[in-house]
Protein backbone atom coordinates (compact mmCIF):
# COMPACT_ATOMS: atom_id res chain seq x y z
CA UNK A 1 0.00 0.00 0.00
CA UNK A 2 2.89 2.55 0.78
CA UNK A 3 4.63 1.92 -2.55
CA UNK A 4 1.37 2.12 -4.27
CA UNK A 5 0.79 5.29 -3.45
CA UNK A 6 4.01 6.54 -3.96
CA UNK A 7 3.63 5.14 -7.52
CA UNK A 8 -0.03 6.56 -8.19
CA UNK A 9 1.22 10.11 -7.28
CA UNK A 10 4.03 10.01 -9.51
CA UNK A 11 1.16 8.70 -12.43
CA UNK A 12 -0.98 11.64 -11.68
CA UNK A 13 2.42 14.13 -11.71
CA UNK A 14 2.71 12.59 -15.10
CA UNK A 15 -0.50 12.81 -16.55
CA UNK A 16 -0.71 16.70 -14.93
CA UNK A 17 2.44 17.48 -17.25
CA UNK A 18 1.06 15.90 -19.96
CA UNK A 19 -2.23 18.02 -20.00
CA UNK A 20 -0.50 21.45 -18.76
CA UNK A 21 3.02 21.04 -19.37
CA UNK A 22 6.28 19.91 -17.58
CA UNK A 23 6.59 23.15 -15.55
CA UNK A 24 3.22 22.18 -13.87
CA UNK A 25 3.83 18.75 -13.44
CA UNK A 26 7.28 19.43 -11.90
CA UNK A 27 5.13 21.29 -9.05
CA UNK A 28 2.98 18.08 -8.43
CA UNK A 29 5.74 15.67 -9.12
CA UNK A 30 7.63 17.58 -5.55
CA UNK A 31 4.66 15.89 -3.57
CA UNK A 32 6.31 13.97 -0.98
CA UNK A 33 5.21 10.57 -2.60
CA UNK A 34 7.58 8.50 -0.09
CA UNK A 35 7.47 10.57 3.00
CA UNK A 36 4.28 8.70 3.91
CA UNK A 37 5.78 5.11 2.79
CA UNK A 38 8.78 6.18 5.38
CA UNK A 39 7.21 7.53 8.12
CA UNK A 40 4.77 4.27 8.14
CA UNK A 41 7.96 1.83 8.09
CA UNK A 42 10.06 3.98 11.01
CA UNK A 43 6.36 3.57 13.26
CA UNK A 44 6.37 0.14 12.01
CA UNK A 45 9.64 -1.03 13.02
CA UNK A 46 10.07 1.13 16.52
CA UNK A 47 6.52 -0.61 17.49
CA UNK A 48 7.92 -3.97 16.65
CA UNK A 49 11.20 -3.31 18.51
CA UNK A 50 9.93 -1.97 21.46
CA UNK A 51 7.13 -4.71 21.69
CA UNK A 52 10.07 -7.69 21.34
CA UNK A 53 11.86 -5.76 23.97
CA UNK A 54 8.53 -5.37 26.82
CA UNK A 55 7.32 -1.95 26.10
CA UNK A 56 4.89 0.25 24.40
CA UNK A 57 6.55 1.69 22.05
CA UNK A 58 3.76 4.46 20.73
CA UNK A 59 4.98 7.71 22.25
CA UNK A 60 8.83 6.87 20.86
CA UNK A 61 7.21 5.68 17.46
CA UNK A 62 5.74 9.07 17.31
CA UNK A 63 8.74 11.01 18.18
CA UNK A 64 10.81 9.16 15.60
CA UNK A 65 8.02 9.84 12.90
CA UNK A 66 7.85 13.38 14.00
CA UNK A 67 12.01 13.61 13.46
CA UNK A 68 11.60 12.57 10.23
CA UNK A 69 9.29 15.07 8.93
CA UNK A 70 11.09 17.95 10.39
CA UNK A 71 14.10 16.13 8.65
CA UNK A 72 11.95 16.43 5.16
CA UNK A 73 10.65 19.73 5.96
CA UNK A 74 14.51 20.72 6.21
CA UNK A 75 14.85 19.08 2.78
CA UNK A 76 12.36 20.71 1.14
CA UNK A 77 14.83 24.04 1.44
CA UNK A 78 17.34 22.04 -0.45
CA UNK A 79 15.09 21.06 -2.93
CA UNK A 80 14.19 24.26 -4.30
CA UNK A 81 17.96 25.07 -4.19
CA UNK A 82 17.88 22.78 -6.43
CA UNK A 83 15.51 23.75 -8.71
CA UNK A 84 16.19 27.16 -8.95
CA UNK A 85 19.96 26.15 -9.95
CA UNK A 86 18.71 24.35 -12.86
CA UNK A 87 16.17 26.74 -13.93
CA UNK A 88 18.68 29.97 -13.40
CA UNK A 89 21.53 27.88 -14.88
CA UNK A 90 20.15 25.09 -17.41
CA UNK A 91 20.13 28.14 -20.35
CA UNK A 92 23.21 29.25 -20.08
CA UNK A 93 25.87 25.55 -18.72
CA UNK A 94 25.95 22.02 -19.93
CA UNK A 95 23.38 19.60 -18.45
CA UNK A 96 26.50 18.21 -16.52
CA UNK A 97 27.91 21.23 -14.65
CA UNK A 98 24.46 22.43 -14.19
CA UNK A 99 23.53 19.07 -12.04
CA UNK A 100 27.01 19.04 -10.42
CA UNK A 101 26.33 22.84 -9.42
CA UNK A 102 22.62 21.88 -8.36
CA UNK A 103 23.43 19.13 -6.35
CA UNK A 104 25.78 20.87 -4.51
CA UNK A 105 23.28 23.73 -3.89
CA UNK A 106 21.18 20.67 -2.57
CA UNK A 107 23.37 19.12 -0.28
CA UNK A 108 24.84 22.42 1.01
CA UNK A 109 21.47 24.23 1.66
CA UNK A 110 20.27 20.92 3.31
CA UNK A 111 23.21 20.79 5.67
CA UNK A 112 23.11 24.36 6.41
CA UNK A 113 18.96 23.93 7.34
CA UNK A 114 20.04 21.12 9.36
CA UNK A 115 23.03 22.82 10.89
CA UNK A 116 20.32 26.38 12.03
CA UNK A 117 17.53 23.90 13.29
CA UNK A 118 20.13 22.18 15.96
CA UNK A 119 21.25 25.76 16.79
CA UNK A 120 17.88 26.85 17.54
Amino acid sequence: MRFLFGGLVTAIAGLIAKEFGPSIGGLFLAFPAIFPASATLIEKHELERKKNNGFNGAKRARALVADDAAGAALGCFGLASFAACVWLLMPIYPVALVLVISGAAWAGVSVLAWWIWKRL
